[in-house]
């Protein structure tokens, strides 16, 4: 935001609005990113946060809600019939990393289960974005290249249950299915996402998650933010266009309350429970932290407003808003929390 409202405004956009670029990013780099989601949700699918149901009710119930309640207000203020309502998914994926971050501001006063719940919640978040991805913003189809997606998919499957355990060759043929899918019509990211599942349990993928990480966290996701965030705020006015003001209810109030009910709800009427040691006001503040989409937000706003037109700026501006505004309530709400458990105790 900074640099894209400085006096290098136009090398700013000279770079970042280029087409070989920006597909590099939104293309290339973000597919390794889906490739390390894809990863993680395996593992807790196979030995983790997910991987029974009592374990996985609550967080998938509440991410549902977290999905379908932000859609539904989006909707509601752009109008279902409208250009706009192409962008009623962008609220509803929250971004992981920057939703545990804040979380852990609040260090040994958060009780783990609560954290545990929040990542499990975020993971399914980002499952259901996957899927929404490949069923609604998929392009013109194109047969031949399909038959090269299903191809390479034959062939993932074939070296997992062949037993082969060395990563390079699903990481070759993960890349032939990146290359096929860029002119199926299909977005290119989801042959990461293909390809994570199909990665060996146990050592494999521990190694190659592990070998991913840093440069997921420290690479790849801070340039995507920084050429997707970067919104040109000289002359920019929302007076008029709804999706801003759309985007940022959805993400602050849409998600708090599809989460918090949903999670009430089975609570109260089924057999889930509160994370053991957290009280409503704790459990609360966290799932205001769920309003921080950024990440995929921003990914997905990109899809959404791939034509160009003020779209693409206007849900930046508000994918932005409804995370800060997400990130300043859940922290204070977290604060009081731990402050009064702590007086408690």
């Amino acid at each position: 935001m900074v640099f894209a409202n400085s006096p290098l405004v136009e090398l700013y956009l000279a770079i970042f609005t280029a087409s070989p670029v920006r597909h590099g990013i939104n293309d290339g780099l973000m597919a390794v990113f889906f490739l390390a989601v894809a990863l993680e949700i395996k593992r807790e699918l196979k030995g983790g946060e997910l991987s029974s149901p009592a374990q996985a009710l609550l967080p998938a119930v509440a991410a549902l809600g977290g999905m379908v309640v932000p859609a539904a207000l989006y909707l509601a203020v752009v109008g279902s019939d409208s250009e706009a309502a192409r962008g009623w998914a962008i609220p509803a994926a929250t971004d992981i990393a920057f939703a545990l971050g804040v979380l852990a501001l609040f260090g040994r006063a958060v009780p783990p289960g609560l954290r545990i719940f929040l990542a499990a919640l975020a993971i399914i978040d980002d499952l259901g974005a996957v899927v929404i991805i490949a069923l609604y913003y998929a392009g013109d189809l194109s047969l031949p290249h399909l038959g090269g997606v299903a191809t390479a998919l034959v062939m993932l499957l074939a070296l997992n249950l062949g037993g082969v355990r060395r990563l390079w060759p699903y990481l070759v043929v993960g890349m032939g299915l990146w290359g096929v899918m860029l002119g199926s019509g299909i977005h290119a990211t989801l042959a990461g996402v293909l390809t994570g599942l199909v990665i060996p349990a146990g050592q494999p993928l521990h190694r190659l998650e592990a070998a991913l990480k840093p440069w997921v966290g420290f690479v790849i996701v801070p340039i995507f933010a920084f050429a997707n965030a970067g919104l040109p705020l000289d002359g920019f006015a929302v007076s008029g266009d709804r999706v801003p003001i759309a985007v940022a209810l959805a993400l602050f109030l849409g998600k708090q309350a599809g989460v918090v009910s949903t999670s009430w709800l089975l609570i109260r009427f089924g057999p889930a429970r509160l994370p053991e040691g957290c009280g409503w006001p704790m459990f609360y503040g966290a799932c205001l932290l769920t309003g921080i989409g950024f990440t995929m937000s921003l990914f997905i706003a990109a899809l959404a407003f791939a034509g160009g037109g003020e779209g693409p700026a206007s849900a930046r501006m508000g994918v932005l808003v409804g995370s800060l505004a997400s990130a300043v309530a859940g922290s204070v709400v977290l604060a009081v929390a731990a402050r009064r458990s702590r007086q408690a105790g």
